[in-house]
């Protein structure tokens, strides 16, 4: 009997295939990484040293900004600047050197360094010594931020004591080094930077890697404080609050931006475009630049505003404050507005406001620029807004042109009393709309409010008047006049005024409100509305840009209109032509009729400017004193008006009213007489 074989088996063949298999791919991988590493060794080296341009975009100056006679009113002043652009690869070592290199050759100012800045500084420079401030046991525990915090803590004021001045200096021009990105230009120094400065730098640009000389610019004003505060201001920098939106629109961290008002409001008008320019990198290094395009200020405001008369009227202003402090001695006298704006355009000639106020430095009383306050304050004006109550009136069906309401002392059975100032009981009389303009009737304009909340007055009878229904009333009427609303002017900061609560209040501050003495109104607001009674009852948006042209040629001359600001009617007041023209004509005989209450505009030299207007007086409190706030709104000629003025005087007087106190009138005549005085000698 045969014995079977045992078969064999082929796993071991196949196990030595995936082997060999293995084996030659393994050598091929190594055979490669020598091609590698050995033939083309040199060349990834040289690709890894390769060049690069990257375009990075600088600024350029602002637009100017020219009055409405193409008088510079803000400029650029050229001057010497030294920048600094970092590298793509930030290193440490270098950066520091270079300030330190940087900071014998310059002086730096080092008031902007924080205390932060030299706590980090000193770490920094002592690593050593900033490695010992945490246990082993701390950095083993601890992430890199916590680190920091605990070695931050934990450096003394002696060891910052060993700052040096030097080091300070080197300090503040490292801190402008690592404030932007890399290829983003950063100003190391653009203030006072002598010829001898801007030498020694330029001088020595070879062993200073990202610094360089440049010019810069910064603004100028001819008119020094005039317009001031509307002109706005500009940045140093992007301010931190705002960062992510400008850089988000194209903004380096090192460009200056509009930061209030003009400024601010057409920042997208006077920036310009940035040139472009290429940096040449090699290793993150920048080797050179070239200028890839050339950049173009930015465009030119025209204002509407002529500045010849706007310093007139502030320095009527000024004298008059000065005056009338003097004489009455009112310590809460500080402050007059004056708004001078054409009817029929919205254009604003002048936006004047003052404030006085004592300088503990100079222990003197000194002016400075508020006409901002046209429109970012609010006061209650008194009778300056009874055009607007008596409109209001017609508007509403409870009065009309011509129907007299007896004036007589308003007595309510809780024993409130009401009167006109010029009526005690001795001089009841019937009046139309015309004469208690012109008388400033209190009365007229209580009944008024009365109707217009439901109520026919009854004497001794409780005032029952829907006062919800009054206020609502008056406040939309008076809005169509720009009363309590925004005017809608080219500037940033408007306020819209206080609105009194009807629902916390008695009814009886509806009547108040009639004579505006409840809800607060700014100057610009003022302005707004006589501007709308004297054009027939158009109200126009004010603007004090009128046109924006391209940046002019070098020899000075303007550039050609790029836009222009047209006139803008907001609204029309729903009264008839016949309804505003009795108003107009009682604003008339306030100047020009015996028992009006701006006589003082319409005589002697004032008599041929024919000024139609509305005083005003209201009682209100300022530092818990009860005061009395003057104001004024006009517009000449009357026949053909060209120029519409508000004016308010705060707390114009204490206590009881001072009827020789007419700094409101007073500032109007001299306003309206300098305004035809200049448009008479530009004639000639």
């Amino acid at each position: 009997m045969k014995k079977n074989k045992k078969k064999k088996t082929h796993i071991p063949v196949r196990m030595n295939l995936l082997f060999f298999a293995v084996f030659i791919l393994f050598a091929v991988l190594i055979f490669r990484l020598g091609v590698v590493q050995i033939v083309h060794g040199e060349d990834a080296k040289r690709k890894l040293d390769r060049t690069e341009d990257v375009t990075v975009k600088t600024s350029v100056p602002r637009g100017l900004i020219y009055d409405r006679n193409h008088q510079p009113v803000v400029e650029n002043e050229a001057e010497r600047a030294i920048t600094y652009t970092a590298p793509k690869k930030f290193d440490q070592k270098t950066t520091l050197k270079t300030a330190r290199k940087l900071a014998k050759l310059i002086d730096k100012d080092t008031d902007k360094v924080t205390e932060l800045d030299k706590i980090d500084f000193w770490l920094m420079i002592h690593p050593d010594e900033a490695k010992a401030k945490v246990t082993k046991e701390e950095l083993g525990k601890l992430k890199d931020d916590k680190i920091l915090e605990l070695q931050r803590e934990r450096v003394t004021e002696d060891e910052l004591a060993t700052l040096t001045d030097d080091d300070l200096e080197v300090l503040a021009i490292y801190r402008e080094f690592t404030k932007g990105y890399a290829l983003d230009p950063q100003i190391v120094k653009n203030k006072d930077v002598s010829l001898e400065e801007f030498a020694r730098v330029s001088e020595n640009l070879g062993s200073l890697p990202g610094v360089d000389t440049t010019m810069d610019w910064e603004r100028t004003y001819p008119y020094e404080d005039t317009l001031r505060t509307i002109l706005g201001r500009v940045t140093s920098g992007l301010p931190a609050e705002k960062l992510n939106y400008y850089e988000a629109h194209g903004y380096s961290r090192s460009d200056r931006v509009g930061q209030s008002y003009l400024e601010q409001q057409y920042e997208d008008v006077l920036r310009g475009q940035k040139e472009k320019v290429k940096s040449v990198t090699k290793s993150g290094q920048i080797l050179e630049t070239e200028l890839v395009s050339e950049g173009s200020r930015g465009k030119d405001l025209v204002l509407t505003t002529d500045m010849e008369l706007q310093q007139k009227v502030d320095q009527i202003i000024e004298e008059e404050l000065r005056k009338t402090k003097a004489k009455y001695g009112t310590h809460l006298l500080d402050r007059a507005f004056v708004t001078l704006m054409d009817p029929h355009t919205g254009e604003i000639l002048a936006l004047s406001g003052k404030q006085y106020t004592y300088d503990e430095d100079e222990k003197k009383y000194v002016f400075s620029d508020f006409a901002s306050g046209n429109f970012t304050t609010a006061y209650a004006p008194g009778s300056a807004v009874k055009g607007a109550t008596v409109l209001t009136g017609f508007m509403t069906g409870v009065n009309s042109p011509g129907k007299r309401i007896y004036d007589e002392p308003i007595v309510f059975k809780d024993g409130t009393r009401k009167s006109s100032w010029f009526n005690n009981g001795c001089c009841n009389q019937s009046l139309d709309e015309k004469t208690a303009l012109m008388k400033s009737s209190n009365v007229y304009m209580f009944k008024t409010a009365m109707l217009i909340g439901g109520y026919q007055y009854q004497r001794g009878d409780y005032l029952g008047i829907d006062k919800f229904k009054a206020f609502e009333k008056m406040r939309y009427y008076f809005s169509q006049f720009g009363l309590g609303a925004m005017t809608g002017i080219d500037l940033p900061g408007e306020m819209s005024g206080y609105k009194g609560d009807p629902k916390n209040n008695e009814a009886g501050k509806a009547l108040d409100f009639a004579i505006g003495q409840f809800d607060t109104f700014t100057n610009l607001q003022l302005a707004q509305y006589v501007s709308t009674i004297a054009n027939g009852g158009y109200r126009m948006q004010p603007h004090i840009v009128k046109e924006i042209r391209e940046p002019g040629n070098e020899d000075g001359k303007i550039g050609p209109i790029a836009q222009e600001i047209q006139p803008k009617v907001l609204n029309r007041i729903d009264a008839t032509n016949n309804e505003i023209k009795s108003v107009q004509e009682g604003f008339w005989r306030v100047v020009h009729y015996q028992g009006g209450t701006g006589t003082a505009l319409g005589k002697g030299e004032y008599k041929n400017l024919r000024i139609a207007a509305k005083t005003g007086t209201a009682e209100t409190f300022d530092q818990g004193q009860s005061v009395w706030n003057l104001s004024l709104v006009a517009y000449a000629p009357y026949e053909n008006p060209e120029i519409a003025m508000s004016i308010i005087v705060p707390s114009a007087y204490i206590n009881q009213p001072n009827v020789s106190n007419t700094i409101n009138t007073d500032i109007g005549k001299r306003v309206m007489k300098a305004y035809f005085d200049l448009k008479k000698e530009r004639a000639k």
